[in-house]
């Protein structure tokens, strides 16, 4: 067990399984594979839970449980199974993959915002590109000066939007249910089981990475195993407390979705939109108004937030707490006073300012806002490979490592289960590259296709800048 310090607060396991929550799904989630894939993406999530999330969850409670004594989350994991190179490379995808999905969230914070001002969904009517891309890189800017001055709104904002946001995603399924049954119509017609069987071509399987994408995150608890009490027995229960909310939410979740969407005809703008077209239809259902809405407003927006504050915070954190120092150079793992790495939030913000200008070169928000959500479905996918890579090494050579928690204890049974989750993953990450809302051979088809390879190539190719430059300082401290 740890040693304990009797003045000292520590995250109990709920609350970390809330925090990573917030990371890992929201309302949001189940509405983006929703459109891609309508009501067939209830059984892609059922299929998805059996055979991904839950062995993904356990096999980072079991890697949680075992390497305890270091803060560094995955790329501890990967650089204590293999080599500090590779635990390198890690700590760098973890943190260049998230950096899209940091701007998606600032600019969920935008949408979130316009619907609680405005009350619809007219914010491009009111908003250039460029203002949307301003606004967003100023909500990212206000979020990493508040990171250094309120040190404990972290735990308390997870916990608040985390909690809040199962909760509206229950209410929605309780309401859809109870509508139903007081004679409540159904907008997917046929609602049969034709209606629930994929279509297996290459828009499903390229659109797969963003179920990746919406599930992924149970690693990035890692980061605050040493603020718990007894990680190894409390760590593996946050996971299985995260895994049972998630399976609710996009099972369920998607179901209702087909209650009140017809799943053969869906707006545009779903993705962006959908979350609040669907609590003001359920709240108009129910001769409640628009109040619904509203509340799922004002939940989303605490908890995109949220978001901000664990993406910020732990993404920096796996840059800077255990990477071999050799291949960073020491100005961006620089701490300040309350001991933020102050130079990664910087270095964070430039690169997502990068981000912005390039999906500035597209013709409006809502295809600003698809592009950067589907680039999640890249390179988040990438990054997670990761964790099956650790898993992997640490099962093959098992009898060097103790744990308190052991995800199946037949040594090639998980070995198989983990090559299964590594190659899948990495199939619908390198499928997602093709773009999902342009037809093929079309001049928008190109030009997203050019922007996914673009970005990933600077996202993940200035890995390779950090250690010449490491080499480099070193070399001018010597002379």
């Amino acid at each position: 067990m740890t040693s304990l310090e009797p003045d000292r607060k520590y995250i109990k396991w709920p609350t970390l399984a809330l925090l990573t929550f917030v990371t890992v799904i929201g309302f949001d989630d189940i509405i983006y594979p929703f459109q891609n894939q309508g009501l067939s993406v209830v059984v892609s999530w059922v299929f998805m839970l059996f055979t991904f999330v839950i062995p993904y969850e356990l096999i980072a409670a079991q890697l949680g449980a075992t390497f305890t004594e270091n803060g560094g989350g995955l790329a501890t994991w990967v650089r204590r199974t293999s080599t500090d190179t590779l635990g390198y490379w890690t700590s760098w995808m973890y943190w260049s993959s998230t950096l899209p999905y940091l701007v998606d969230v600032a600019n969920s914070v935008i949408v979130a915002l316009s619907w609680l001002v405005l009350g619809n969904n007219s914010l491009d009517q009111h908003m250039s590109n460029l203002w949307f891309g301003i606004f967003t890189f100023a909500v990212i800017l206000i979020f990493i000066v508040l990171e250094n001055v309120f040190k404990r709104s972290l735990e308390v904002m997870s916990l608040i939007g985390g909690g809040a946001m199962f909760l509206m995603t229950v209410l929605f399924v309780v309401m859809t249910v109870a509508g139903l049954m007081h004679g409540n119509p159904i907008a997917t017609q046929p609602f049969d089981w034709h209606a629930f069987m994929p279509k297996f071509d290459t828009h499903y399987f390229a659109s797969t990475g963003l179920l990746i994408f919406a599930m992924s995150g149970a690693e990035l608890g890692a980061a605050y195993i040493l603020q718990m009490r007894d990680p190894k027995h409390e760590y593996p229960k946050a996971m299985i407390m995260l895994a049972v909310m998630t399976a609710f939410l996009t099972i369920f979740g998607s179901f209702a979705l087909g209650v009140f969407f017809n799943a053969h005809h869906l707006p545009n703008d779903l993705k962006m939109n959908g979350a609040y077209y669907a609590f003001q239809m359920l709240g108009e259902s129910f001769g409640l108004g628009r109040s619904l809405m509203y509340v799922f407003g004002v939940v989303q927006l605490i908890y995109m937030l949220a978001q901000l504050a664990v993406l910020i915070d732990a993404a920096s954190r796996v840059l800077s707490m255990d990477t071999a120092m050799q291949y960073m150079p020491k100005w961006l793992l620089k701490e300040n006073r309350n001991g933020r790495p102050i130079h990664s939030y910087i270095f964070t913000a430039g690169l997502c300012l990068f981000l912005l200008l390039l999906s500035g070169t597209l013709p409006n928000i809502n295809a600003v806002f698809n592009w950067l959500l589907n680039l999640n479905g890249i390179v988040s996918p990438y990054k997670t490979c990761w964790v099956f890579f650790a898993f992997i090494a640490l099962r093959w050579r098992q009898e060097r490592y103790q744990s308190t928690y052991v995800f199946l204890k037949h040594k090639w049974a998980a070995l198989a289960v983990g090559a299964w989750c590594f190659l899948f993953t990495f199939a619908c990450a390198t499928l997602g590259f093709i773009p999902q809302e342009a037809k093929v051979g079309t001049a928008t088809f190109t030009h997203q296709l050019g922007m996914n390879f673009l970005s990933v190539a600077v996202l993940f190719g200035l890995g390779f800048v950090m250690p010449l430059l490491a080499r480099w300082e070193k070399r001018r401290a010597r002379q």
